[in-house]
């Protein structure tokens, strides 16, 4: 699963403890380790520049200035490459502990886009950081270097804010996206390197389309609502979403269950309702995972080339208080229920391709559901009109 691991290295506490989670990880999975640590000199010196206008008079002589410049310039790239050296000693030494080695880089930049750039060009399959580093104060939720490097890493990222406990859990968030899926798979291999159990866990919002519905309600005039057929539109995702969104998470959590059976895991799974980053933030609150792994982006992400971070992820990474796992790693499960169903006659099927995306899945288990109560093999094309005509629409 792992063959190769960049751990970003300030000499911060956060970046301690990251540097601990990475070494255990590697000691399960026989990946490689690479410390890394972004210097910048340029900066430094580019600094000094600026505040040569405010030096006494005896330093600002063209010749004085010269000479300091060369010294300033000096000590100051050679000393954070020594500063560098003694950074990649303490995951050396952690690593000797575990019978591991680590080899180490430098990089002279904007930390971030060191990072990102070192990430692409090493072939790194996870890149650990700490949440904060030596900046940080008070009231920081998450350092800029980690959510930067978060947003833009093409690779899983685990962002370190605690250190290995003696027990805990790591939960991994579902919705039904490959992403989601494939987080799952790698919360088993890190539940075999902390020793720790795995939770899945899903969160629907029941009440979205109605908020949104009564927002529209009161700015669209009469006669936009009929070319909107506004209270057809309200009574479909009433009847049709709203009611079987449970049914559908729940249906992601068997997948997972199975999935995870599949590699030799019995995992717990939990059903929440409410706005997915509030009720999943809680929820870590509540129960202190050690990890809470979700995916980069989520089943509502944008198609069409490299997703950005979605919106779910990116709240729990600065929320929640313990260490988060962002998993760019994709994989969709499918599985045929034992109880395979009634059959769909063409018709019917083509009615059922009408239906957007979101909410098949959803009419397809509810037509399922109707026939069976009336025992029915087939779904027709005038069943499902039938079962239309029952919800009034």
């Amino acid at each position: 699963m792992y063959e190769n691991i960049l751990v970003c290295l300030d000499n911060s506490e956060h970046s301690a403890l990251g540097a601990e989670l990475a070494v255990e990880v590697a000691r399960c999975t026989g990946a490689r380790l690479t410390g890394l640590h972004v210097y910048a000199a340029r900066l430094h010196n580019d600094r000094f520049r600026q505040l040569e206008a405010f030096l006494p008079p005896q330093y600002r002589a063209e010749e004085v200035l010269r000479e300091q410049r060369a010294v300033h310039s000096t000590l100051i790239t050679r000393g954070l490459e020594i500063i560098s050296d003694s950074y990649m000693g303490l995951l050396k030494d952690k690593a000797a502990c575990a019978g591991l080695a680590a080899s180490a880089k430098k990089r002279e930049g904007k930390n971030y886009r060191e990072i990102l750039a070192e990430s692409v060009e090493g072939g790194y399959d996870l890149v650990v950081l700490g949440a904060l580093g030596l900046g940080r104060v008070e009231t920081s939720r998450i350092g800029s270097v980690a959510e930067r490097v978060a947003r833009g890493a093409r690779t899983d990222v685990l962002v370190a804010r605690r250190g290995l406990p003696a027990e805990g859990r790591i939960l991994v968030a579902i919705d039904g996206s490959p992403l989601s899926f494939g987080g799952l798979k790698r919360a088993l291999v890190l539940s075999r390197a902390f020793g720790m159990e795995v939770e899945a866990v899903s969160a629907f919002d029941p009440d979205y389309h109605q908020t949104a519905f009564r927002s529209i309600a009161g700015v669209l005039r009469e006669e936009d609502g009929e070319i909107f057929r506004f209270k057809e539109q309200e009574r479909l995702h009433t009847e049709i979403i709203d009611k079987n969104l449970a049914a559908l998470y729940r249906d992601h959590l068997r997948k997972a269950v199975r999935l995870a059976e599949e590699h030799g895991f019995g995992i717990r799974h939990t059903l929440l309702s409410g706005k997915p980053f509030d009720r999943i933030i809680r929820y870590a609150e509540e129960t202190r995972p050690f990890i809470l792994v979700v995916g980069r982006s989520g089943v509502h992400a944008s198609t069409g080339g490299d997703p950005e971070i979605g919106s779910t992820t990116e709240n729990c990474l600065r929320e929640v208080g313990c260490n988060v796992y962002i998993s760019c790693h994709a994989f969709m499960p499918e599985y045929v229920e034992e109880d395979k169903g009634p059959l769909w006659r063409e018709e019917a099927l083509e009615l059922l391709g009408r239906i957007p995306s979101h909410a098949r899945g959803i009419v397809k288990r509810m037509v399922e559901e109707a026939a069976s109560a009336e025992g029915l093999k087939v779904v027709s094309g005038e069943f499902m009109w039938k079962i239309r005509k029952r919800m009034g629409l």
